[in-house]
């Protein structure tokens, strides 16, 4: 299958379906195991005084207080304040007559929402599906050579269409330069898309076993082993291959707390040549982190099984000003999905 194509029709509502199926959950766990929107009405306040009333952890409260505005149950109003909507005080508040609690209640017992009661408490990841029977979260078990290999080719048959879609999007900030390093580029789908899309482009994936020779077989089989070239290492140890004046994050800060994310874009201005580009691809949500809905649902998954979440842009924009970066903008790409473009300044500037 070409790069440089798409397909005919969009694949949005499909990848919706996979990505939002945690998100219910995350609900059910808020209604049940904390009753949620009944002692918040009762005792409305800031997002921290919200995770010290709970005993949450400040990631996970996060995801779900932006699922609650998404949903219409949650507002904030200007000082901060965080409380209940008449949308939530007649439907989840118990002692209302129109409570719906008792019909999450039968949910209660879904492996996945006694997960989130967990995270919630705890802000560490829990077993990738929920599976109890796993040794690790997700990021232990990219090490298994077998969950590896599934999970990595998961994310490329994804990565066909929006990789395409990366590359149109990006294709004018990139005429003047050569070479792309994409950071934890799994099996290099989206440095094949732009190198395959752009002549004047050479690519570098970085990623570390085993899902580097998993990377070396897919630029291969595309016949793109010429133009991308794949480096074994940790994106968090060590120096990065140099040369590029492209920096490629794709779907990769949402795997990340904030701490992380800081530390991979400090080590990126700190590598980049003065003009450089960095590219930040991702499902982002708003500036106010109250939606698009399809984004807010997709970060329960995430904060359930990655040390991550979806960010905002405006967060994400302000992490990229705080290591140096100037110009960030933001354009969208497909499937909810968008990207992050910032300039390292020159002397110059």
């Amino acid at each position: 299958m070409s790069l440089t194509s798409l397909p005919k029709t969009d694949p949005t509502a499909i990848l919706r379906y996979r990505d939002g199926l945690y998100a219910v959950d995350l609900l059910t766990a808020a209604v049940v195991e904390f009753d949620f929107f009944t002692r918040l009405a009762e005792s409305p306040g800031s997002f921290e005084e919200l995770c010290e009333q709970f005993g949450w952890a400040p990631r996970p409260a996060d995801v779900l207080v932006s699922l609650s505005k998404a949903n219409g149950l949650l507002a904030e109003a200007p000082e901060g304040t965080i409380q209940v909507t008449r949308l939530a005080a007649e439907h989840l508040v118990t002692g209302s007559s129109w409570s719906l609690i008792p019909y999450y209640e039968t949910l209660r017992d879904r492996p996945v929402a006694k997960d989130f009661a967990k995270v919630l408490k705890t802000g560490r990841p829990a077993h990738w599906s929920g599976n109890e029977a796993a040794d690790s979260d997700w990021h232990d078990a990219m090490r298994d050579d077998e969950f590896a290999k599934s999970f990595t080719a998961a994310m490329d048959c994804r990565g066909m269409y929006l990789g395409k879609r990366l590359a149109d999007a990006v294709g004018a900030e990139l005429v003047e330069c050569r070479k792309v390093l994409d950071i934890g580029g799994g099996s290099g789908v989206y440095a094949s898309a732009l190198v395959a899309n752009h002549e004047n482009l050479s690519g570098v994936v970085l990623e570390q076993s085993p899902v580097d020779d998993l990377a070396r077989e897919k630029v291969e089989a595309r016949k793109l082993a010429d133009r991308v070239e794949i480096v074994s290492g940790d994106m968090f140890e060590g120096d990065w291959p140099d040369g590029a004046d492209v920096h490629l994050f794709s779907n990769v800060m949402h795997d990340w707390d904030v701490p992380e994310i800081e530390r991979l874009v400090e080590k990126s201005f700190a590598a980049l040549p003065e003009g450089g580009r960095i590219l930040i691809h991702e499902a982002f949500l708003n500036a106010e982190k109250n939606g698009p809905l399809p984004v807010v649902e997709y970060s329960c998954i995430l904060m359930h099984s990655t040390q991550g979440r979806c960010y905002g842009t405006a967060e994400m924009q302000g992490l990229l000003e705080k290591a140096g970066f100037v110009d960030s903008s933001y354009r969208e790409t497909a499937c909810d999905r968008g990207v992050i473009i910032a300039r390292k300044p020159e002397s110059g500037d």
